[in-house]
């Protein structure tokens, strides 16, 4: 058996992957460009090939003509041509589930950092202000507790319910939205999507992307919001329009926001969103909401058994 990683920096090089070779001969590449898949697939000829964002389709593919499988590291499988894959008799399996309560966590460290201000009160006491200061606290920054207020959800799928029970316990009120206009058996109250905008003083997004969601965040639903309101993105980027959010924030429609999943990743150099430089009111990091080391081991652990399973003549996670 042989097996071709095309893209290893996407899941990190502190995994240790040597287990894979007791399945097979391995091949690893950090990163394979566009321009680069076709010929790493030709000159390898892999049983199983193991990618995150590298495109499975009919040029790449065609290059291998004894690969059987596809081993994605991700959820998501926008980037294989199911249409070859099934013509051909190829398999492909995904990996659901591995970064749930790493997302959960990311969201509320996004929601505590702007919430709080911490970005301010950490610079007040590190400029040397807070040493000068004849009181022992300081309060410029006003900043509520998050017990009481409501807390709207789009996406209630695993992640959202994640967050659902954890606000929760801080107190919150729970509100959600659907786009798809599914209903769920939870006890929280599914609202339109007016109402979610007015009501909630923080909104949160797990949802996917899709005709239903892109772009539902725009100027109009952001003028909606509460003017303290906080919005958490991290479900996928083209969720928000980041030039309308950029445009509310500094038009002060809204209290803040924190983005994990941006329109393009990584960020383009001229993103609107750059040129909000107050950190009390935008945070983003670069979709590493999914990443903790925990989650990253679990995906790599289900990706060996599906692989394993494949060698077994057992089906384990087969889509499309």
């Amino acid at each position: 058996m042989k097996i071709l990683m095309l893209d290893t920096v996407t899941f990190g090089d502190d995994i240790d992957l040597s287990r894979f070779s007791l399945l097979g001969e391995v091949a690893a590449y950090r990163q394979t460009l566009p321009q680069e898949a076709a010929a790493r697939m030709k000159e390898h000829d892999p049983d199983v090939v193991i990618v995150n964002k590298v495109m499975m389709d009919r040029e790449t593919l065609s290059a291998a003509p004894n690969v059987k499988m596809i081993a994605l590291t991700a959820t998501g499988y926008n980037n294989v041509d199911f249409d070859y894959t099934r013509a051909h008799g190829i398999r492909v399996a995904n990996v659901a589930g591995y970064s749930t309560q790493s997302v959960v966590q990311h969201t509320f460290a996004l929601c505590f950092y702007l919430l709080e201000k911490l970005d301010y009160y950490n610079s007040y006491v590190k400029s040397g202000a807070y040493s000068l200061s004849p009181c022992f606290t300081h309060f410029d920054r006003v900043f509520p507790e998050l017990a009481g207020k409501t807390w709207g959800i789009i996406g209630l799928g695993a992640i959202g319910r994640g967050v659902a029970k954890a606000a929760e316990a801080f107190g919150c009120r729970i509100i959600y939205f659907s786009a798809s206009r599914r209903t769920y058996p939870v006890p929280y109250e599914c609202v339109d999507f007016e109402r979610l905008l007015s009501e909630s003083d923080i909104i949160s997004i797990h949802a996917p992307l899709n005709s239903n969601t892109e772009n539902l965040i725009d100027y109009a639903a952001l003028c909606k919001m509460k003017q303290t309101a906080i919005l958490l993105n991290l479900g996928r980027g083209p969720i928000v329009n980041a030039k309308d959010l950029a445009r509310a924030l500094q038009e002060g429609m809204i209290g803040g926001a924190g983005l994990d999943v941006l329109e393009k990743e990584p960020i383009e150099k001229d993103s609107p969103l750059l040129q909000i430089q107050d950190n009390t009111r935008l945070i983003i990091t670069p979709h590493i909401a999914w990443a903790t080391y925990e989650a990253r081991t679990r995906l790599m652990d289900e990706v060996y058994e599906n692989i394993k399973a494949f060698i077994d003549g057992q089906e384990r996670n087969v889509i499309g």
